[in-house]
């Protein structure tokens, strides 16, 4: 509404229905919207951390403790919420693992502004505090990485880091195993540049039997079975003809019609489909092929003489595997059989068709040089073997980091206490208000170890001062062990992460506190902005 002069009528400029919240009374919505975000996933960090059950609006239960997948499946309406939700989703995209602690900081470094503007601090100010903090941060972070030499030991911990805490954590040594060995195999060097692309790494998941049943295989495990029972269920020495073409009789590409006058016409009409089809699979036998995988259909006739040739086939394979396959086995994907040769053939020493669970797979496995691989997981119910697969694409994912960058950092809260120390030391050569600013951010870093000892049911105060002294005293690798209590060196308790995660952690919490700090009017249409205590903590957001 516009106040006109005096004696004026007021003028309505927002449609009716539209909520406005302005100033201060803004900021500290966003700012507990924001907060409450963070405390839902708080729980859940470090290896004493917690679970959360999530019931959707049709039922289906999700158990996790990956912040990303929380967030993801929380309904949350508030706007400023959402912006904290796509830290999360930014951190995970990026680096796998270390959403849950993106969003903590997040969320203590909007806390930490609240007192600041309290205390009549400008938020233009604040955001170049924390830009300038960021910057510090990151540059420093350098100082603290450790080369991992790709060396495997190294990224075994980085793995087993990322599963500690998880449903996985008790078999983390053999998961991370699992993790390390795919990473080596798809990983590629190009222009002095490491590569990891992780579609390369194809996960399949199976319930029943334990997680120790999982698998890692050289080669590529389909969700699929042979398409007729007279095929041999084991191929040696398996030659993969890859067909993106069906195997069956063509129809015209424009409508036609085929006027048959006496039945001898008919007879001829039916024995040259069946010598089409019998000849597309001589065509197919002729280059060597022992197996076919066609990511279209198999006529049925089709499936009658490859079975009699003694050839193992696949239909609808999807596009996806069928570009594993190429990967995996050396082969090419040809879209007309008629140019099918012996060099399309992909190789494999072993392929065969395995009951796992309630249905058949078929395991293509023993190709030399594979560019490809698959892992397949087990676990003893549905819910188990979903949280598995959340937890093997973190550590998965994070190998993949550290592969690629070469360079890792100590976790257990370490690097963030020390960045906090510098941050201090920083603060006190830099001029005006920004200070403050730098301050409340190196405080707001060390909400990470304070979680972890709270998680683990350690006094946060106590231990935070026992962590101060440490790095005082130059133990540039203490942090939080919420084992025994106290503070550790977390080099030597191989707790390593690598450098991207908690730089990207730390870019991505900074930018969103800031921008949501930036707003001082919010305008909605929706209604969806809530008004002081309108049960902010219950999600009602």
């Amino acid at each position: 509404m516009y106040q006109g002069q005096q004696g004026q009528a007021p003028i309505f400029i927002l449609k009716e229905g539209t909520q406005r919240t302005r100033g201060r009374t803004a900021q500290s919505n966003n700012i507990a919207a924001a907060k409450a975000v963070a405390d839902a996933v708080r729980s859940t960090l470090g290896p004493k951390g917690m679970d959360k059950m999530l019931v959707d609006s049709i039922g289906d239960v999700v158990i996790t403790n990956d912040g990303a997948t929380i967030l993801k499946e929380m309904d949350i309406e508030h706007p400023a919420a959402k912006m904290i939700i796509e830290v999360a989703k930014t951190q995970e995209q990026h680096c796998y693992d270390g959403t849950t602690s993106a969003v903590v900081l997040a969320g203590e470094l909007l806390k930490r502004s609240e007192d600041l503007i309290e205390q009549n601090v400008h938020p233009t100010i604040i955001c170049e505090g924390f830009r300038l903090a960021a910057e510090h941060a990151i540059q420093s972070l350098d100082q603290h990485g450790l080369a991992t030499g790709h060396d495997d030991k190294m990224l075994l911990e980085v793995a087993k880091t990322s599963l500690t805490g998880k449903s996985a954590g008790a078999v983390k040594a053999f998961l991370a195993d699992i993790c390390v060995r795919a990473v080596n195999a798809v990983g590629r060097v190009e222009d002095d540049e490491r590569l990891v692309d992780l579609d390369d790494i194809k996960v399949e998941k199976r319930q029943g039997g334990s997680i120790r049943d999982s698998t890692l295989v050289d080669g590529i495990i389909l969700d699929k079975e042979r398409v007729h029972a007279g095929m041999p269920r084991v191929v040696s020495d398996g030659r993969i003809a890859l067909i993106n073409s069906a195997i069956e009789v063509k129809k015209t590409e424009v409508d036609a019609k085929i006027q048959i006058t006496d039945p001898n016409q008919l007879a001829a009409f039916l024995e040259e489909e069946q010598n089409y089809i019998r000849g597309l699979v001589e065509t197919i036998c002729s280059t060597g092929a022992n197996v076919v995988v066609c990511q279209k259909g198999i006529d049925d006739l089709a499936q009658h003489y490859l079975a009699k040739a003694g050839v193992f086939a696949i239909r609808r394979a999807k596009k996806s595997d069928m570009e594993a396959l190429a990967k995996a086995t050396g082969g090419r994907v040809v879209t007309t059989i008629d140019d099918l040769s012996d060099a399309d053939l992909g190789h494999a020493a072993r392929v065969e068709e395995r009951k796992i669970g309630e249905s058949d797979m078929t395991f293509l496995t023993g190709c030399p040089e594979a560019k490809s691989v698959s892992v397949l997981l087990r676990g003893g119910t549905e819910h188990v073997v979903d949280e598995i697969r959340r937890a093997f694409d973190d550590a998965v994912g994070v190998v993949a980091v550290a592969w690629e960058d070469g360079a890792v950092l100590t976790g257990g809260g370490s690097v963030l206490a020390s960045l906090s120390r510098e941050l201090r030391t920083y603060a006190e050569g830099v001029g005006g208000r920004e200070q403050m600013a730098i301050e409340a951010f190196a405080s707001a870093l060390e909400i990470v170890p304070r979680t972890l000892a709270e998680n683990a049911g350690l006094d946060p105060v106590t231990t935070i001062i026992d962590l101060r002294k440490a790095h005082a005293d130059g133990q540039v690798h203490a942090g939080i062990n919420v084992y025994e209590g106290g503070v550790a060196d977390m080099l030597a308790g191989h707790v390593l992460e690598p450098v991207r995660v908690v730089e990207q952690a730390i870019q991505s919490a900074t930018e969103t506190a800031t921008m949501i700090l930036r707003i001082d009017d919010v305008i909605s249409s929706k209604g969806v902005i809530p008004s002081e205590g309108d049960g902010m903590d219950d999600f009602g957001m």
